[in-house]
């Protein structure tokens, strides 16, 4: 279990980029959801030992790692957003660098685990391979390799499928869901569809503060029955955006293709109600809960 308790994070300035984060994150696959400048990777960086918190305590299995990072680097296994490959080493060689740096043994040899990590993330045919040569999927799938060597407790993922092309972010996907067995993965993401493919809970992070832990499934039941979709021109959409609460605006054909979100049914002619996305439930909680309040998605953190 990953517990994080009152967690802040001040940048001289000041910027608060975490403000009193409360997390408990058990075994398996665990989401941060949430825009880009919300904390994510300040927060991932805590957590991997790379940074220091301002104030605030982080435990893996009871042990404060804040104070004894040494206790975490064993059992911790960190992709993180960019990942510094040497572009002219080969993807085996670039992996057994990798191994060495993080101190890792195996009883048969660095070389041999070296060859299962590869076969185990589908990378065995370009293991002679340039890494310079790889694309960005392979690079990811790289990374995950390092990140799994040590059977760590730990693994943090920080933005693993921005830039990947559809294929590859579903390849991506399946090896995500096999990693996480009995280990916790900690997935950082500001992709809504990454949360949906992976997560069973998740929490969203909004300006460093928890705004709901929740489930895809709970997150869309709770705003069931009061979203609506029409079009509406160009000129008519700020009008529409000052009087209804806008989830999406999508030009399709030449119009806007619009969501709104309507609990009491008062939407505009021609608009109907269709099944919630998780994504309307995600820009909800983005949106500023002082102007309207924010549907409660299982947990709210307040």
């Amino acid at each position: 279990m990953l517990s994080l308790r009152k967690l802040v994070k001040v940048y001289p300035g000041p910027v608060s980029a975490l403000r009193g984060v409360d997390l408990e994150i058990p075994l398996g696959m665990f989401g941060l959801l949430g825009p880009n400048g919300a904390g994510k990777s300040t927060l991932m960086k805590i957590l991997s030992g790379l940074l220091e918190p301002t104030s605030g305590e982080v435990t893996l299995d009871g042990v404060d790692i804040v104070r004894h990072p040494e206790a975490l680097r064993p059992h911790l296994g960190y992709l993180p957003q960019e990942f510094g490959f040497y572009p002219y080493l080969s993807g085996e060689d670039m992996l057994l660098y990798l191994l060495k740096l993080k101190g890792v043994s195996a009883p048969q040899g660095l070389k041999k685990l070296c060859a299962e990590l590869l076969e185990r993330v589908n990378l065995t045919f370009a293991a002679k391979r340039k890494v310079k040569e790889y694309s960005g999927g392979m690079r990811q799938r790289l990374g995950i390799a390092q990140a799994l060597a040590g059977n760590p407790k730990l693994i943090i993922v920080d933005e693993p499928t921005a830039g990947l092309d559809p294929e590859e972010r579903l390849r991506f996907y399946r090896l995500l869901a096999e990693v996480a067995g009995e280990r916790t993965v900690l997935l950082s993401t500001h992709i809504v569809e990454d949360v949906a493919m992976l997560c069973p809970r998740f929490a969203v992070i909004r300006q460093g503060q928890v705004v709901a832990i929740t489930s895809p499934t709970e997150a869309k039941h709770a705003i069931h029955g009061t979203i609506f979709e029409g079009t509406a021109s160009t000129a008519d959409l700020p009008s529409l955006q000052r009087s209804h609460r806008v989830t999406q605006a999508v030009l399709f054909e030449g119009r806007n293709r619009v969501r709104i979100h309507a609990p009491d049914a008062n939407v505009p002619p021609g608009f109907e109600r269709v099944t919630p996305t998780l994504e309307d439930a995600y820009l909800l909680l983005m949106k500023d809960t002082r102007e309207a309040p924010v549907p409660a998605m299982a947990q709210v953190a307040r």
